[in-house]
């Protein structure tokens, strides 16, 4: 079974976000070992100056960093990143469980995003969309895309 792992910077607090977080973690247990990791994201002053928020998503980067598996593929969840359908993400989960990867990583930053040197430690930089969303309501997002994507690679019509 693979495991999925998704690591996020901020702490989710509300409790909408949590439920929907809650189902498909429960969903997923039919597919995967899910686990999810909430990293402390660094305090930031109103007006942060770029070297202040350089410093900070460095500071998490170390962070992710440390808890990144050896082995197994990596998944960062930037603007930037490669735009997929649905299926087309459920053929990459596959293909690479195929080839015997048996952990997957999901990042997911904080308000500034993710280090440079975290995407770069990625071997896919995925976007949900070139519009922009709170990272709580990203982690739903991500969760219900990976229930999907296995629901899909089963053939069971819960995609349409």
């Amino acid at each position: 079974m693979v495991t999925i792992q998704l690591i996020c910077v901020g702490k989710l607090k509300e409790k909408h976000f949590a439920a929907a977080c809650a189902e498909y973690g429960k969903r997923l247990g039919a597919f995967c070992k899910l686990t999810v990791t909430e990293l402390a994201e660094d305090r930031l002053p109103e007006n942060p100056s770029p070297a202040q928020i350089d410093a900070a998503l460095e500071k998490e980067a170390g962070a992710i960093l440390a808890k990144l598996p050896k082995g197994g593929k990596v998944i960062a969840l930037c603007v930037e990143g490669d735009l997929l359908d649905s299926p087309a993400l459920a053929a990459q989960m596959e293909k690479w469980t195929v080839e015997g990867v048996s952990h997957l990583t999901f990042l997911i930053g904080g308000s500034f995003g993710l280090h440079p040197s975290v995407k770069a430690r990625a071997q896919l930089r995925l976007s949900m969309s070139p519009m922009t969303f709170p990272h709580h309501l990203a982690r739903v997002m991500v969760l219900e895309q990976i229930y999907r994507a296995f629901q899909i690679t089963a053939g069971t019509r819960y995609h349409k």
